[in-house]
């Protein structure tokens, strides 16, 4: 199952780069158009949305590099470590990232959610609800707390083989 959604993150992202990369040159061809006098303005929507995907891109891809345990963490450490300190720095890291992600990412994202659907906030240019865009920081949030709870379960199942 994790690598099943592993991969169906993975193709996301690249799919949410190509559209970013489509989009962003879009919004360069449309302005170097419209001062050429060629169109009359140059296309509005680009730029927000370019923002969104950019928002969606970082979060997933933070998903992405905790499913591949290739998260942000201080290595030195665990350089100079032997293998029981090692599997205890591991166990705090992940504990740290599941906490965090829980707490700020889940309980948070969820509320920001909440309270933008309740105050019907809406994107300037595209007029979408807010809720939707922000959404993507809950999902981020349990993808991340789904990762580090496998990581954690790996890391007891194979001290407890031992």
């Amino acid at each position: 199952m994790r690598e099943l959604i592993t991969k169906i993150l993975g193709k996301f992202l690249i799919f949410l780069m190509g559209a970013m990369v489509v989009n962003v040159t879009w919004q360069v061809i449309s302005r170097f158009l419209a001062q050429a006098k060629i169109i009359a303005q140059p296309s509005s929507v680009t730029d927000e949305l370019a923002g969104f995907m950019l928002i969606w891109l970082g979060l997933l891809g933070a998903s992405y590099a905790t499913a591949k345990d290739m998260h942000l963490a201080i290595d030195i450490l665990p350089q100079k470590a032997n293998d029981t300190q090692r599997r205890v720095y591991h166990l705090i890291i992940q504990t740290c990232t599941f906490l965090f992600a829980f707490t700020v990412m889940v309980i948070g994202g969820i509320n920001l959610v909440y309270m933008t659907f309740i105050l019907g906030q809406k994107s300037p240019t595209l007029k979408v609800p807010m809720g939707y865009i922000y959404l993507i920081v809950p999902i981020s949030g349990i993808l991340i707390c789904y990762y580090s709870l496998h990581a954690l379960a790996n890391e007891f199942l194979n001290k407890a083989k031992k």
